[in-house]
């Protein structure tokens, strides 16, 4: 599976996500910068997290309009898997190329912790090596991450299968499960070709157990099982 990993001015989290892309598919992905006009044949378009233009205006929407997310924009037509994980699953909202918006916390802090996500569906080319209904645990590092649609829009995704996961209650606590206010807790969508995933949670930084854990690998495992 060969990918490419979109980087912006105040991208922190592509080098994560091409170190876990390489030790998963054995192929080091393309870093392509964000004034880059053309993306290169591949399998999986990634736009990482981070802070992309300082969060300026609204997170990713300066980055939405970056040259490069019309070649994203291009190649998602044409069928090509895209991830956007964190500040890349705000720029993805912001391009239309997702349902919703993700606002400020609930909280109207920045929050980074672990936080544990039921498995919405498992049967999609981001989550085939999870179980449905599985929950897993993946860290979340976010002050704009409150998942927001109107009602209808709400019904229409749920109705069609495009949540994928949601933030749930880790057995045995009083936590609430819900850690920024989204909206039914939805911490992941898809949109209708189901080829595109926005992911609030990191991933990335549960690839490795060195690093505390490795529900998040599956992700890519997925990916590298879908795109062969």
């Amino acid at each position: 599976m060969k990918a490419a990993v979109v980087v912006f001015p105040g991208s922190n989290c592509d080098r994560d996500v091409a170190v876990t892309l390489e030790e998963v598919t054995g192929v080091k992905p393309i870093m392509v910068w964000h004034r880059e006009t053309q993306l290169p044949t591949v399998d999986l378009i990634v736009l990482p997290g981070g802070f992309s233009f300082g969060d300026y205006l609204r997170s990713g929407a300066m980055a939405a309009h970056s040259p490069i997310l019309r070649a994203v924009s291009e190649e998602a037509r044409r069928g090509v898997a895209v991830l956007g994980i964190c500040n890349g699953f705000q720029i993805l909202t912001e391009a239309q190329l997702l349902p919703g918006a993700l606002m400020r916390n609930a909280s109207l802090h920045y929050i980074c912790r672990d936080v544990t996500l039921k498995v919405e569906r498992a049967d999609t080319l981001f989550t085939s090596a999870y179980a449905l209904g599985e929950q897993v645990t993946m860290p979340i590092a976010h002050k704009d991450g409150a998942y927001f649609a109107d009602d209808g829009t709400l019904d229409r995704i749920e109705g069609e299968g495009q949540v994928v996961f949601r933030y749930c209650a880790k057995a045995g606590t009083e936590d609430s499960g819900n850690p920024n206010g989204s909206r039914r807790g939805i911490a992941g969508v898809i949109d209708g070709t189901g080829r595109i995933m926005g992911l609030m949670p990191h991933p990335e930084r549960a690839a490795d157990a060195a690093l505390g854990g490795i529900d998040g690998r599956r992700v890519f495992e997925s990916l590298t099982r879908g795109l062969q």
